[in-house]
C-alpha cells in the first residue's frame, strides 16, 4: 500500500529520513527510514572511516531532488527498527519519479544483483545502469572523483580557525541539528576540503533535547528543534563565525598565568539562509530566547535589534516560551516614578563612584541620587579594583561634572541588606547625546550587569552595553586588560598639622596658581583640596571672607545661612577642576588662600555676592581683590539677598557715620609730607609721614631714645611675638623701629612686620625682635597708608607697570613733598602729590604729579575706584587734558595706540 511522507533528510545515495506531518495540535510528526530497493549507492564516511569514492555525490544528487518534498513509497520489507525508529525497504516517488530509476539514470547507485527472476522492470533498471556506465556518467566517470579531504572533528586550533574565517561568510550544508539553535554543518572550503564545524546560533539559546536515553528534553524543546530542521537540515546555507563560546568577558582575570584554552567543541556564529535568519523566526516563535552577552557580536550588523524586535513580537503573542512572560511595565511609558520626573534636564554635582552619580533637577532644583542602569563600576575596597575604580571615578568626573545632561529614570533598585533604594537611570550628555555607561564599559572601566532572564529592569540601551563590553574585552582594555595595576597610593595630607603646613606656604606661594580638584567642600569657605599632580591634600580657607558655621554633628547646630552656603558652594565648586592660590596657613594646619573656577571666577567673591558670605575686613584689606569684595557685599546687600534678607540699609547709616558725602569734596588743605615707603604687592600703594607737626618731632626725640635703649637692653629668652603685637624690630640698615606684627611663624622662628612709622614691611628674625617697652608705646605711628587721588598707575599686566612705578618713586620715594586729601577711605588718604619745585605749580593750582603720570602715559583716570571723581570738575578736566596729550604724543602705554581700558 503507498503511503506519503516528506522527505526530512538523505542518509546516502540510497537511502532516507522520512516524516509525517505535524499533529493537529503540532505534535512532532514520527520519523522513518527508507532504504531504495534493489539498488546500492556509496556510503558516507564517518568520524572513523573515510568516504567511499562518489558517497557525498551521490548524496547530493539525491538531497537537490528530494529533501523536503513530499514523497509516496511503498514499503517491500521491513527491518528491525534502530533507536525505536522504523525501517522499510521499498520504493519511492515524487511527483511520479522514480528515484530508484533516476539515481541508476544519472549514474548515482548500481543495480545490486538479484537472486530472483528478473522483471520488465528489473530489465527496464538494469538498461538504465548500462546506460549511465556506457556514457560515463556518476560513479561511471572514468577520471574517478575530486581528491578532497574531509574532517569531521572540530578544528583543533580552534581560535587560528576562527580569526581566519570570522568576518567571512562559508558556504555550508547542515547536516544535523541538535537542537533549535545548535547545528551541526558541513563547511564547503574554498579550496574544496570539507569541514565539520557545530555551530550555536549566535543571539539566541533554544531549549535543549535530550541526546542519550533516560535525558528528558526541556520544555519546547522538541518543537524548536523541529521548527529549525523542518527549514535548514540538509539546506545550503551561509555561515558567518563570530566567536568562539568562551568569549563573555572576565574582569580582572590577570593574564600572567594563562594557558592555551582547549580546542573548543562548539562556535558562536550566524547561519543565513535564502529565507532569512532562522535565530530570528525562532525567537518570534516563541522557541528561543535572546542571550544577551551576544550583543557584542550582532552590534556591527544590528542583529541584536532585530531579535529584540522578535521578542517583542513573542511577548504579545505569549507563544510557548514566553506564555509566562511578565505584562509590558506600566511604568515604562509613566512620565513620574515615586512623585519625581521619570525624564528630566539636570546638572551633575557629583560622582560618587563609577557608576553612582548624582544631579540637580534643572526644574525643581531638587538633587537626586542615581545609579547608572545595568552597569557595575569596579570597587574602591577591592585592591585589585582599586586603580581601575579610581580611573573610572575620574572619567565620570572629568567628562560630568557641572554638565548639562539628560536623564531617564529606568526603574528603581528596591532596598537590599545594606543597599539603600536607588534610582537607576540613563545618562546622556552632549550633543550626540551619548550614553556615559556605554562610554564607561567601552573604555574598560565598568561592566555590564547580567541580568536575570526575565528581568525587565535593566537598561534600555543593554544590548549597546553589552557589546560595549565586548568590544573592551576584544581589546583588552582597562578592567580586561589581564594587567594587575597596584592600588592607588593615598594621597598625603599636608594639611594634618600646622607645623607640616608651614612648610609648604612659601613654595606653594612661588608656584602662583596651582591646579587642583575640590574632593570635598565642608562649608561654603572650607575646602578639601586634592593637588593631582604632588598627590597630595589640604584644607583650604577662602582669604578675606567668613562664610557661616554649618553643625558638624547633631550635638551641634548651624549658623543661620550655613547649609545653605554649603550646599552652594557644594553644587557650584564640588569636584570641579579649580586653582588656588596660598596666601598663607593657620593655626590647625588650613592653607589660606583663593579658589578660582575656570580661571576668573574668584569663589570668595561669588559667595559674597550671593549673600553666602560677609567680608572679613581683617583680611580682605591686604587682599588685592579687596574692592570687589566690598562690591560684592554691596551688591548683596542691596538686593537682600540670604544673610542680607533682613538688611535695613537706613538704619545701618545711621549706626554708622552719615554718608551723604562720603563721596563730596573735602576742605582743600595743603600739608608737607614725604613719601616713606612705596610698595607693589599686594596692589601699588605708598605710606607718608605728615611734616611740620607735632608727631614728626616727638618721633625724631623717641628715636634717639630708641637708639639707646636698644644697646642696653637684651633679648628676653623664649620670646615670640603673635600677630597684632607691638614690637621693636631691626631693619635691614642695622637700626630698630617701631612696628606691628602682621603674621608669625614660631616654625620658622620669624614674623612679617609693619615699621608703622615709615609704613614699609620686612620679615625679621625672632632673635631681632623685642616686646615694645611701654614707654614707646604713647606716640602715634606716624606713617599713613596713602595712594594717588583720582588715577592708578598701569596695572601689574601692563610692560609699562614697573616703568611706572620706577617713575613714582623718582618722582617722589624720600622727597618732601606738599599733599591734598581729596578723600579719606578709612585709614588709606587719597592724595594729591604737588612738588614744590615745579614751576608749574606757581601758574597752575591743579598742577601736580597725578597729572604728571597721566600726562607721560604711565596713568589712568581711575573711574572704578575713585567715586568722588564728578566732586572735583576742574581736576577731571586737567585730567582730561593730560590724557588727550599722552595719547596724542603716544607717550608710554599708549606707544602703540589707545590701550585705555572701557569703563
Amino acid at each position: 500500500m503507498a503511503m506519503k511522507a516528506i522527505v526530512k533528510s538523505v542518509i546516502s545515495g540510497d537511502s532516507l529520513l522520512l516524516r509525517g506531518n505535524p499533529g493537529p495540535q503540532g505534535q512532532i510528526p514520527k520519523e522513518r527510514v527508507l532504504h531504495l530497493a534493489d539498488i546500492q549507492a556509496p556510503r558516507m564516511g564517518t568520524a572513523s572511516r573515510e568516504d567511499e569514492d562518489w558517497a557525498f555525490e551521490s548524496r547530493e544528487f539525491l538531497r537537490a531532488l528530494a529533501v523536503g518534498k513530499p514523497v509516496t513509497f511503498t514499503s517491500t520489507h521491513s527491518l528491525p527498527p534502530s533507536d525505536d525508529v522504523p525501517r522499510d525497504i521499498g520504493t519511492a516517488e515524487i511527483n511520479g519519479v522514480d528515484l530508484a530509476s533516476e539515481l541508476l539514470k544519472n549514474g548515482w547507485a548500481k543495480l545490486k544483483e538479484m537472486k530472483r527472476e528478473p522483471t520488465d522492470e528489473d530489465l527496464r533498471k538494469r538498461d538504465l545502469e548500462a546506460e549511465a556506465r556506457a556514457a560515463g556518467k556518476g560513479i561511471w566517470n572514468p577520471h574517478g572523483p575530486k581528491a578532497r579531504t574531509t574532517n569531521y572533528m572540530m578544528p583543533t586550533d580552534s581560535q587560528g580557525f576562527i580569526t581566519e574565517w570570522k568576518g567571512r561568510p562559508i558556504d555550508g550544508l547542515v547536516e544535523q541539528v541538535k537542537d533549535g539553535s545548535t547545528l551541526r554543518i558541513r563547511l564547503l572550503l574554498p579550496d574544496g576540503d570539507h569541514q565539520f564545524v557545530n555551530i550555536a546560533l549566535a543571539g539566541v539559546r533554544c531549549p535543549r533535547v535530550a541526546s542519550k536515553p533516560g535525558e528528558t528534553s526541556e520544555q519546547w524543546g522538541e518543537e524548536a528543534k523541529f521548527f529549525t530542521e523542518s527549514r535548514l537540515l540538509q539546506r545550503y546555507v551561509k555561515v558567518n563565525l563570530l566567536s568562539l563560546p568562551n568569549a563573555a568577558p572576565t574582569p580582572f582575570q590577570s593574564g600572567a598565568n594563562a594557558t592555551a584554552p582547549p580546542p573548543a567543541s562548539i562556535f558562536i556564529g550566524t547561519v543565513l539562509h535564502p529565507a532569512g535568519n532562522v535565530a530570528e523566526h525562532l525567537v518570534s516563535a516563541g522557541l528561543a530566547r535572546v542571550v544577551d552577552w551576544h550583543a557584542g557580536m550582532l552590534a556591527s550588523s544590528g542583529g541584536m535589534e532585530r531579535l529584540r524586535a522578535a521578542e517583542k513580537v513573542a511577548k504579545e503573542k505569549r507563544a510557548y516560551l514566553y506564555a509566562n512572560a511578565p505584562a509590558p511595565s506600566a511604568k515604562s511609558n509613566g512620565t513620574a516614578i515615586n512623585g519625581n520626573s521619570r525624564s528630566f534636564d539636570a546638572t551633575v554635582v557629583r560622582v560618587w563612584s563609577a557608576d553612582q552619580i548624582s544631579v540637580v533637577d534643572r526644574e525643581t532644583g531638587k538633587e537626586r541620587r542615581l545609579q547608572l542602569s545595568s552597569t557595575r563600576g569596579p570597587r574602591v575596597s577591592d585592591p585589585k579594583q582599586a586603580y581601575w575604580a579610581q580611573e573610572a571615578r575620574e572619567f565620570l568626573r572629568k567628562r560630568l561634572i557641572g554638565k548639562h545632561v539628560k536623564v531617564h529614570v529606568d526603574f528603581i533598585r528596591p532596598r537590599e541588606g545594606e543597599f539603600e533604594e536607588r534610582e537607576c537611570a540613563t545618562v546622556r550628555y552632549g550633543g550626540q547625546n551619548s550614553n556615559i555607561a556605554e562610554q564607561l564599559i567601552e573604555k574598560g572601566l565598568a561592566s555590564a550587569v547580567r541580568h536575570k532572564r526575565d528581568d525587565e529592569d535593566r537598561s534600555p540601551d543593554y544590548d549597546k552595553l553589552m557589546a560595549a563590553e565586548q568590544a573592551a574585552a576584544a581589546e583588552g582594555r582597562g578592567i580586561h586588560s589581564g594587567k594587575d595595576m597596584p592600588a592607588p597610593k593615598q594621597p598625603l595630607n599636608i594639611s594634618e598639622s600646622a607645623h607640616r603646613a608651614t612648610t609648604f606656604v612659601n613654595g606653594f606661594k612661588r608656584l602662583g596658581r596651582i591646579p587642583a580638584v575640590v574632593e570635598y567642600v565642608a562649608a561654603g569657605s572650607r575646602y578639601k583640596i586634592f593637588l593631582p599632580k604632588d598627590n597630595q591634600v589640604l584644607t583650604l580657607v577662602l582669604s578675606g571672607i567668613r562664610a557661616p558655621r554649618t553643625a558638624r554633628n547633631a550635638s551641634e547646630a548651624s549658623e543661620p545661612y550655613g547649609p545653605e552656603s554649603a550646599e552652594f558652594a557644594t553644587r557650584r565648586y564640588m569636584q570641579r577642576d579649580v586653582e588656588i592660590e596660598i596666601h598663607d596657613a593657620d593655626k590647625s594646619g588650613g592653607f589660606i588662600g583663593a579658589l578660582y573656577l575656570n580661571k576668573t571666577e574668584n569663589a570668595a567673591i561669588t559667595l559674597v555676592k550671593e549673600g553666602l558670605a560677609t567680608v572679613h575686613p581683617y583680611s580682605a584689606d591686604n587682599l588685592s581683590w579687596a574692592k570687589q569684595l566690598y562690591d560684592a557685599e554691596e551688591e548683596a546687600k542691596k538686593a537682600k539677598r540670604n544673610i542680607w534678607k533682613d538688611y535695613d540699609e537706613e538704619a545701618e547709616q545711621a549706626v554708622e557715620a552719615p554718608k551723604e558725602d562720603a563721596n563730596g569734596p573735602l576742605k582743600t588743605e595743603y600739608l608737607d609730607v614725604i613719601v616713606s615707603d612705596v610698595r607693589t604687592k599686594p596692589h601699588f600703594g605708598f605710606s607718608i609721614q605728615i611734616l611740620n607737626t607735632e608727631g614728626i618731632a616727638s618721633l625724631e626725640k623717641l628715636m634717639r631714645e630708641f637708639s639707646l635703649h636698644h644697646k642696653t637692653v637684651a633679648a628676653p629668652a623664649g620670646f615670640v611675638p603673635k600677630a597684632g603685637d607691638l614690637v621693636s624690630a631691626k631693619f635691614s640698615d642695622g637700626q630698630w623701629y617701631r612696628a606691628r606684627v602682621r603674621r608669625s611663624s614660631p616654625i620658622k622662628k620669624e614674623a612679617e612686620v609693619t615699621f608703622i612709622d615709615y609704613g614699609n614691611q620686612d620679615t625679621v628674625g625672632f632673635k631681632d625682635i623685642r616686646p615694645l617697652d611701654p614707654k614707646f608705646r604713647s606716640l602715634p605711628g606716624q606713617a599713613h597708608d596713602a595712594r594717588l587721588s583720582f588715577v592708578k598707575l598701569v596695572g601689574a599686566e601692563s610692560e609699562y607697570h614697573d616703568e611706572a612705578v620706577d617713575r613714582f618713586r623718582a618722582l617722589c620715594e624720600g622727597r618732601k613733598l606738599v599733599a591734598n586729601i581729596d578723600h579719606k577711605e578709612g585709614q588709606l588718604l587719597h592724595l594729591r602729590l604737588i612738588d614744590p619745585a615745579d614751576p608749574a605749580v606757581a601758574q597752575d593750582p591743579y598742577a601736580c604729579i597725578n597729572a604728571d603720570l597721566v600726562r607721560e602715559g604711565l596713568a589712568t583716570i581711575d573711574k572704578k575706584g575713585c567715586k568722588y571723581l564728578s566732586s572735583y570738575p576742574a581736576m577731571v578736566k586737567k585730567l582730561q587734558e593730560a590724557l588727550t596729550t599722552a595719547k596724542r604724543d603716544r607717550a608710554g602705554m599708549f606707544e602703540f595706540g589707545d590701550v585705555e581700558e572701557d569703563d
